[in-house]
């Protein structure tokens, strides 16, 4: 069984991503920290990777072909990534979203952001800006819109949702799939 987690900036996917892995004693896999080391490794921010691959897209292609690898020879895998749906086609789809105020107050609240927002309104740019420029690069890239819930077998609002309750409603989900 393989899992793929989607979704908006701020929505909760890798905290969800997380502990639904640890719940089902799955391999989790996170392709922003291929993405994260990269930029590292060359000296950039993760935004300043992102705007870089909207004119060369050597770091998306990077994390891009290391899951269509992964694709062929995992199992029990979650896959947290934009584009996991689009590279596991066989994978159960969750997409993740919530409001646009909750989701800048959770980046805001992020220890671990790059960018660190001054408030929730930088906040609430920095998510639109990163929206933007993915949506248009994995539109040039594959022709898809990361964003469509059409995608998806699963989506959820998780804005007045704990990560716990998040990820006990996917469970409740991928149980009754597997059951059916």
């Amino acid at each position: 069984m393989i899992i793929t987690r989607s979704g908006t900036p701020g929505s909760g996917k890798s905290s969800v991503a997380k502990a639904l892995a640890k719940k089902l004693g799955c391999k989790f896999y996170k392709a922003g920290e291929l993405r994260r080391k990269y930029a590292s490794q060359h000296g950039l921010t993760l935004a300043e990777l992102n705007k870089q691959a909207e004119k060369d897209p050597a770091s998306d292609k990077l994390v891009d072909d290391y899951m269509k690898k992964m694709a062929k020879s995992e199992d029990n895998l979650i896959v947290d990534a934009v584009l996991g749906f689009h590279f596991f086609p066989n994978s159960i789809k969750i997409f993740l979203d919530a409001d646009a105020k909750m989701r800048a107050k959770r980046i805001f609240e992020r220890e671990n952001f790059e960018e660190r927002p001054i408030n929730i309104k930088e906040a609430f740019m920095l998510i639109e800006k990163r929206q933007t420029g993915d949506a248009a690069r994995f539109e040039k890239l594959y022709g898809v819109n990361h964003l469509d819930p059409n995608h998806f077998d699963l989506t959820l609002d998780t804005t007045n949702n704990t990560v716990e309750q998040t990820v006990s409603l996917i469970y409740r989900f991928i149980m009754s799939r597997m059951k059916g």
